[in-house]
């Protein structure tokens, strides 16, 4: 074959591209820690990035499923307030593979067992498996991480948990690496974080380009039931395409018991946020609530967010906070004026930082930047809706004409950028009429994956547990069964022939509860 100018450059292009394999350096920010190697840990580690970029052509393809998935799971991630650098464990786990099974039947994207799976509320039969649903999943696993967390209080340890459990985390810690932020990595860190950061090195870089045939995936709420063959038809692809981008329905239907978010494969660039839609009639407002998922827009260098000057919220610069923690030790860290982080944020002394929550270190604005409206969400404050949207406290008060948290009411339109006429009425938000359903067992109010079907058009919430009162019960007789070391609620629903919700209803557990050995918890057979 005669070898023109312009196709040896674009060989030599490749070649000097897939070349320059990144280099393990010594010192590594993760998460809200620093981390020392030593030569030794990082020839280990060197060693897993050089056979990561061995081979040019399967590296492009795992490239392409990492960069077409990671702005769903860096969303999801974000809106849980997990460190954006925990999106690498995605790719050691399944190389975002939505139907990998292990050796030791972990499937899906995050590699669930069953029981791990169901006690994160994803739904597992013989008809949906959620361990295939890149959002449902990332969701569970952010649950799974963070209840971790609170309990490691470190998240090179939390890592290691995610492969251990947390029982063998602990037996294998302790708990001298509990609140640890510089650590040394040496031959004897758990090979299971040195490959994890064997992936963080080598895609950190590549994370965020095009995909290589010029797609995007975008997301679909449904509120069933229907079938891919109805989604497709009204999302103008073809039922082949869903079935093939959503492994996670067996049979291509598609339930009532909760929204269900279908995915699909779009030509262009990836927009600044997933856009979210959905299958049920909206009106204009309803339209503008299931976009507030988007705010805040959080823009720059997210995997460095707990560190100053990486990222902007709503075009302002601000910092993730990395640990619950009092605003003088928060401001502190990240070497600013105490009294300038309460100004520019609306603070009062008394108040605490949360992890996970975006502080700005700039003045925030007299009006919203993007959003013209809000709809009030159910327990939310004025402060709250003010950061959301990088708005003055005061400013927002007065365009609204609303100066006390008691007097919001969940469905009110809120104005971020006009004010309110004198004696002009606050809008409500209109609410969809769907089709009445049998409510599931439990409830879980989230932003996509487990709302319920009675509150298919409420605004999006953050990550909490509502759990409805409990039904008349059909058992009469009740047993108490004492928690052993190594047991898990699906362990225990097993042996006693019940389910996992049932023994969290019965005994007031929520998803981030942790059994302790010895606990009683109520059996009703």
């Amino acid at each position: 074959m005669r070898v023109t100018p312009l196709l040896f450059a674009f060989i030599l292009f490749s070649h000097l591209a897939f070349a320059q394999v990144p280099q393990v350096p010594r010192e590594i920010k993760f998460a809200d820690m620093t981390l020392r190697l030593n030569a030794h840990a990082q020839r280990e580690i060197q060693q897993d990035v050089d056979a990561l970029y061995r081979s040019p052509q399967y590296f492009q393809m795992k490239l392409d499923r990492v960069n077409l998935y990671m702005p769903t799971i860096e969303r999801v991630l974000r809106e849980e307030g997990v460190p954006m650098d925990v999106k690498y464990m995605v790719i050691q786990e399944s190389s975002l593979i939505p139907d990998a099974v292990s050796t030791s039947n972990a499937v899906g994207f995050w590699q669930f067992k069953k029981g791990t799976a169901e006690e994160v509320y994803l739904r597992v039969d013989n008809q949906i498996d959620e361990r295939k649903n890149v959002v449902s999943s990332t969701r569970g696993a952010a649950r799974y991480l963070k209840k971790h967390h609170g309990h490691l209080d470190n998240w090179m340890t939390t890592v290691v948990s995610y492969l251990m459990g947390l029982g063998g985390a602990k037996g294998y810690y302790g708990t001298s690496m509990h609140g640890k932020k510089v650590v040394d990595i040496d031959k004897n860190t758990h090979w299971y974080f040195k490959k994890f950061l064997a992936h963080k090195i080598a895609f950190e870089n590549q994370v965020g380009k095009l995909v290589s045939n010029g797609t995007y995936l975008e997301e679909f709420r449904v509120n069933g039931p229907t079938d891919f063959g109805t989604v497709a038809r009204q999302l103008g692809v073809t039922e082949a395409h869903l079935r093939e981008y959503n492994k996670w329905s067996s049979n291509g239907k598609i339930p009532g018991d909760r929204t269900y978010t279908v995915v699909y494969v779009r030509d262009g660039s990836t927009p600044p946020r997933p856009a979210l839609a959905s299958n049920q009639p909206q009106t204009d407002v309803e339209i503008y609530r299931n976009n507030q998922s988007a705010y805040p827009r959080v823009t720059g260098n997210t995997s460095r967010a707990t560190q100053p000057g990486q990222i902007k919220v709503n075009n302002i610069k601000a910092v993730q906070a990395a640990q619950n923690s009092s605003i003088e030790a928060f401001a502190d860290r990240i070497g600013k004026n105490e009294r300038k982080i309460r100004r520019v944020n609306d603070l009062k002394k008394k108040d605490r930082i949360e992890a996970g929550s975006y502080y700005y270190t700039k003045r925030k604005k007299a009006k919203a930047k993007h959003a013209e409206e809000h709809v009030v969400k159910a327990g939310e404050t004025l402060w709250e809706i003010s950061q959301l949207h990088g708005i003055r406290l005061n400013s927002l008060k007065a365009k609204n004409r609303i100066y006390k948290d008691k007097d919001l009411r969940p469905g009110m339109v809120l104005k971020l950028q006009d004010y309110r006429k004198r004696n002009e009425e606050i809008e409500m938000a209109r609410p969809s009429t769907p089709k009445p359903q049998n409510p599931p067992a439990r409830q879980v109010a989230q932003q996509e994956t487990q709302t319920a079907p009675a509150r298919q058009n409420a605004p999006s919430q953050p990550a909490a547990q509502i759990f409805p009162a409990k039904p008349a019960e059909s058992r009469t007789n009740t047993t108490v069964h004492k928690v052993s070391p190594g047991e898990t609620l699906y362990a225990i629903s097993r042996k006693y022939e019940v389910t996992v919700d049932e023994l969290r209803n019965w005994n007031n557990l929520g998803v981030e509860s942790i059994l302790s050995i010895g606990q009683d918890l109520i059996i009703r057979k």
